[in-house]
């Protein structure tokens, strides 16, 4: 009995034991219900909500005449929601949604069927159907059966990117740039993309999504919470004509002496405005593309091109001048027993006139008018040189460029050789870009201007936001009369028969400029060199001046300066001064199968069908059915009429060639 009892009691006190648990768990529940549940409700939905950063349109880089530089291209990622789509419509649209989706991508319907099938099974809420579509298919697809119907009754998800594209390919592709995001906030800036991305990015917009299977993020709906704002627009000083024949220019001359890499910049005399600029490096292929920004970037020796700054020196100390005469030294001078400068042709050129120094580029002749008239007192020539500012960067919008070194006698590695050296150019370092900024101070006057490759930021609507105007760095590097003194010497180089550069003479055409061979790895057994020349264009009031650097051509086909770079300079010259606008003869009336019979504006212009008409003003229906039936691809970005197209009306057009209108 007892017994019993005992076993009686230790049930009671077990029931007893869970109602109490049951109690105090139920307790709990009510008390997290009403006191804590709102936190909690919110921590789920936070945890499975969450508002993503949406970016805008990046704005786009134009030429200077509206050609298109950059552009951001919208690309369509599209999934399907397999859950909220109704059973009923599911089997309704089936087939046909699948047949549209053969009819599109190429594979057979039965693909697309099972995919659909499996992802209704496993209740997938984010399948994947397509990604990096074109508006135009994205346009499309969106119309096909239970996809029309939307995001929530079609299951139907979008998901917009933006990639940048060059309308002109690899052309000046390094100075257009990019800007990337680093992990950490800051920005990776390369070119302009990168030095004027604060106004190119524009301000994020938000959305809301919902995270589901597998860590992903489905929008909750197609529309935004906060509406992205699109980036202003970059206008460049660059001439999209120009550029194309400085890049080829340059190309066929590393082309021809298959040099590892080159450099071309063509420059505004009075304005400083960069109208075209060529960066192209050899790959394993032994093909060339814009590899590096050497123009801006690369500082190196300049070899006898810095000849122009050391008689700048002495003619402004009038410690000589053109007319003083040089003993050559039958072209070899000694300097401590042991070190040599030699002149390109042997026995040197006697006693010559200082003017005849420059135009032969006589190294003995220069770096012994230098020497003699410096060497006791070194620190007066470059004192002189420091006062033109040739040891300053020029304070680019671009990020990257090269530092100029000129020693000075207060260095503590200045010894005796640095002298004589840094006459004909060895010891000091200057960029492609700063040597033109003062070559071109000579042809404009004297006065140094910054080098500048945006004219504006613009607003959506054309308006100016920020406009870039000449800016003045050195009123006067010299006295008037050391500049005319130095054109005519320059003019010389080219125009006189004993000019290194004769080879590049033409009556009809004047052109002043120096040429420069320097030596590179020269304290090794594999001497190279670096063949330029720089100058400008016409001699008499100049409008263009320009650089072409060679770096490493092959010795065996040609490593002078007059030689490898002087005639990429002419083909340039030759190029704007004999431009003359093609018109061509073929009626646009002649085109044929134009769709729904359009009538085509400006049927007075006439264009061969390998020229780009100017279809500004025209509406997108006519602006794609001629374009597209002149073989050329076309994408459209906006509403309303043509404001803007990627290509120059009457340049030269490729079959297949993607052409990009803006509307306004």
């Amino acid at each position: 009995m007892n017994k019993q009892k005992n076993v009686m009691l230790r049930s009671y006190l077990v029931v007893a034991g869970l109602f109490l648990l049951g109690t105090s768990v139920g307790y709990r529940l009510v008390s997290l219900q009403f006191s804590q549940g709102d936190e909690y409700r919110k921590l789920a939905e936070k945890r499975s909500v969450k508002n993503f950063e949406i970016l805008p349109i990046r704005g786009n880089i134009y030429a200077e005449d509206g050609s298109l530089l950059a552009t951001s291209v919208s690309k369509y990622t599209i999934h399907f929601d397999a859950v909220t789509v109704t059973e009923h419509v599911f089997q309704q649209h089936l087939s046909a949604l699948s047949d549209s989706l053969s009819s599109l991508f190429g594979k057979p319907s039965h693909v697309y069927k099972k995919v659909l099938i499996n992802a209704r099974s496993k209740q997938n809420r984010y399948q994947l159907i397509a990604r990096r579509l074109s508006y135009p298919d994205y346009q499309r697809i969106r119309q096909f059966p239970m996809f029309n119907l939307g995001g929530v009754r079609g299951g139907f998800i979008v998901d917009r990117q933006f990639v940048r594209d060059l309308p002109m390919g690899k052309i000046a592709e390094r100075t257009v740039g990019y800007e990337q995001k680093n992990p950490d906030g800051t920005f990776l800036k390369v070119g302009l993309e990168g030095a004027y991305g604060v106004s190119l990015r524009g301000q994020s917009g938000r959305q809301l999504r919902q995270r589901i299977a597998n860590g992903q993020w489905k929008p909750l709906t197609n529309d935004y919470q906060q509406e992205p704002i699109d980036g202003l627009e970059i206008w460049t000083t660059l001439d999209t004509n120009l550029q194309d024949v400085a890049h080829h220019a340059l190309l066929g001359a590393l082309e021809t002496y298959e040099a590892e890499h080159g450099t071309v910049v063509v420059m505004e005399t009075k304005t400083g405005a960069v109208k075209a600029i060529a960066n192209l490096g050899r790959t394993k292929n032994n093909t060339y593309f814009e590899r590096l920004n050497y123009a801006v970037g690369e500082a190196h020796e300049p070899g006898s091109t810095f000849k122009l700054f050391a008689l700048m020196a002495a003619l402004e100390d009038k410690v000589v001048d053109t007319t003083t005469m040089v003993d050559t030294e039958k072209g070899k001078l000694t300097f401590y027993g042991k070190y040599h400068v030699r002149d390109s042709k042997p026995g040197g050129y006697g006693v010559i006139p200082i003017s005849q120094v420059f135009e032969r580029s006589s190294n003995t002749g220069v770096v012994k008018v230098i020497h003699e008239n410096y060497g006791k007192n070194p620190s007066q020539f470059t004192d002189r040189l420091l006062a033109m500012g040739l040891d300053k960067p020029l304070g680019l919008a671009i990020s990257g460029e090269g530092v100029p070194k000129i020693p000075h006698p207060k260095d503590r590695t200045w010894d005796g050789l640095d002298l004589p050296w840094m006459a004909f150019g060895y010891g000091v370092s200057l960029t492609p870009l700063q040597t033109l900024s003062y070559y071109n101070a000579v042809a404009n006057g004297g006065e140094l201007v910054k080098p500048r490759f945006v004219s504006s930021v613009r607003a959506l609507d054309g308006s100016v936001v920020k406009p870039f105007p000449k800016e003045v760095i050195n009123p006067a590097i010299c006295s008037k009369e050391t500049v005319g003194k130095l054109q005519r010497l320059m003019e010389g180089v080219v125009k006189h028969k004993w000019g290194t550069a004769r080879n590049i003479y033409d009556e009809k055409l004047s052109m002043a400029g120096k040429t420069g061979t320097c030596q590179v790895d020269y304290t090794t057994d594999n001497v190279q060199y670096v063949s330029s020349f720089v100058g400008y264009f016409p001699a008499q009031n100049p409008t263009y001046s320009c650089i072409v650097v060679i770096h490493k051509p092959n010795k065996r086909k040609g490593y002078y300066g007059n030689v490898v770079a002087a005639p990429v300079f002419k083909k340039i010259a030759e190029a704007v001064i004999h431009d003359i606008p093609q018109r061509s003869s073929i009626d646009f009336n002649k085109i044929t199968l134009l769709s729904n019979e359009i009538k085509v504006p400006n049927l007075n212009e006439t264009l061969t069908l390998d020229h780009m008409p100017d279809v500004r003003g025209w509406s997108a229906m006519e602006a794609v059915s001629v374009l597209e039936n002149m073989g050329l691809q076309v994408q459209i970005k906006g509403q309303g009429k043509v404001l803007r197209q990627s290509k120059k009306p009457g340049s030269t057009l490729n079959k297949n060639q993607r052409i990009i209108l803006t509307l306004s």
